[in-house]
């Protein structure tokens, strides 16, 4: 299907450069498109910060076209047909018609370059990103009903998705993933297809499934998608202590349904994000991680006991240990597994404070074992409340209103964010006599322990706590 494209239907208008790098193909001689997501952005009102375009021209007949008129161009995808290059503040990618062609047991295509634009458009993902807008003229290409689609909110392949999943698996990720960016719903031949190939995704490499699954996380809608990489099996494999959250709910009830709890709490967590100038600005992917895994310690953890009642006693400690160990096989950084699982690991810690109080001590020591996660566990905790009990809920977040204003209140006296003891490496040498060493961590993580079991002390106080303990020691009889 092709016509021109009706620009009122459009909100978002294209920029300059596209249509100065269609004019220069054209009198080159050559066919070029801008394809994909850019397209099905312009029909969503929405920016593309790339820009991606199909032409006949093979890639020395690109350089030839673009040498002179793009700021820099680099030639890295070049064995897949793709020239990328920059003009002004655009990042554009150009590549040669493809018709590719897979190897079943293989993680990458084998390239195979096509002779006419439908043909590349029907080896895309999903007809919402087969459409094509063909340059200067702008005209739209929409073979398989792209546009409709993306009105439906619906996501279909453009041929059998058995054979586009079958040819990359990694699209059974990014149908997902888009459901949680378009809050769209797929079509139910997709989602059987999903289904009864979910272990093809076992070729796809960690760090390909990793970056889909943090753009599904940091998606509008995130617990549309994982709901669809459970429903369909494929979180069996990518993220299957999500999939054990389904725990069987018996006839009494005995606990509530961790799973869509724990989709609620993460639903909860993306509301709670601040704006750009706020302390979490959204979407903060280390906050809704640690908020769809909060629980995923209560399946290994569960225990039945008297009067029909069910524990899940250290799950908190057991789920960050599984948050580690699944973050750790999808290849994430070391700074982002050890934010999340401290998240998972703390969001318990709150309570009991509501009954018991705290005092200023353990308040300190909530500060300090949170350290700069804490604006996130503020989040994390609050979000954890999905009980329908109005009067639970009301009483859980007096308490916890009443938490952070003893943390502002102390903050205001002592510096929370960065506690130290009263006297540091070197005064702790030079008060009991003695050179670097272990002693010197002891006593420096004694006085650690007084400062937070006491606020701040005087340096007299200090010096005489040091030397009371120091008498104790085995070492200060060694040097006596």
């Amino acid at each position: 299907m092709v016509h021109p494209l009706d620009k009122s239907t459009l909100t978002m208008p294209l920029p300059p450069v596209v249509t100065e790098l269609g004019e220069l193909f054209s009198e080159a001689g050559y066919e070029l498109s801008l394809v994909g997501g850019p397209v099905r952005d312009l029909f969503l009102g929405r920016s593309s910060p790339d820009l991606d375009f199909t032409t006949n021209a093979n890639p020395d007949q690109t350089l030839a076209v673009i040498r002179g008129w793009a700021d820099a161009y680099w030639e890295i995808g070049r064995a897949f047909g793709t020239i990328g290059l920059r003009r002004g503040s655009h990042q554009i990618e150009i590549t040669t018609y493809r018709a590719d062609a897979y190897d079943p047991g293989s993680r990458n295509p084998s390239v195979a370059f096509g002779s006419n634009l439908e043909e590349d458009l029907l080896r895309r993902d999903f007809t919402v990103n087969a459409m094509a807008l063909t340059l200067p003229a702008m005209e739209l290409v929409d073979p398989f009903g792209g546009v409709k689609d993306l009105h439906a909110g619906v996501l279909r392949t453009p041929g059998a998705p058995s054979s586009s999943f079958s040819d990359d698996p990694l699209r059974m990720m990014r149908a997902a993933r888009f459901a949680s960016q378009l809050g769209v719903s797929v079509a139910p031949e997709v989602a059987e297809a999903m289904s009864a190939m979910a272990e093809r995704i076992g070729i796809i490499s960690a760090e390909r499934i990793r970056d889909e699954l943090v753009k599904l996380v940091n998606g509008r809608a995130p617990g549309r998608g994982i709901d669809l990489l459970v429903e369909t099996g494929l979180a069996d494999h990518v993220l299957p202590e999500v999939s054990a959250l389904r725990l069987e709910i018996d006839e009494h009830h005995r606990h509530k349904d961790v799973y869509r709890h724990s989709l609620t709490v993460l639903e909860q967590a993306c509301a709670s994000e601040t704006d750009a100038d706020g302390p979490v600005p959204g979407p903060d992917f280390v906050l809704r991680f640690a908020a769809l895994l909060h629980d995923i310690g209560k399946p290994a953890t569960r225990k039945f006991g008297p009067g029909n009642a069910v524990s899940f006693r250290h799950h908190d400690a057991v789920g960050a240990k599984l948050a580690a160990r699944r973050m750790r096989a999808l290849r994430f950084d070391n700074d982002t597994i050890k934010a999340v699982s401290r998240l998972v690991e703390l969001h318990m810690r709150f309570y009991g404070y509501g009954e018991a109080g705290w005092t200023d001590s353990a308040v300190r020591r909530y500060v300090t074992d949170a350290g700069p996660l804490l604006e996130r566990l503020h989040r994390l905790v609050r979000s954890d409340v999905t009980t329908r009990n109005r009067r639970q809920v009301e009483r859980l977040a007096f308490a916890y209103d009443d938490l952070e204003a003893r943390i502002s209140a102390l903050a205001e006296q002592e510096e929370l964010a960065m506690i130290r003891p009263d006297l540091d490496g070197a005064q702790i040498m030079a008060l009991l006599g003695i050179t670097p060493g272990p002693v010197v961590g002891r006593a420096y993580r004694y006085l650690l322990e007084e400062r937070m079991e006491h606020g701040p002390l005087d340096p007299a106080t200090a010096e005489a706590r040091l030397r009371s303990w120091w008498f104790h020691q085995p070492e200060s009889k060694e040097i006596l």
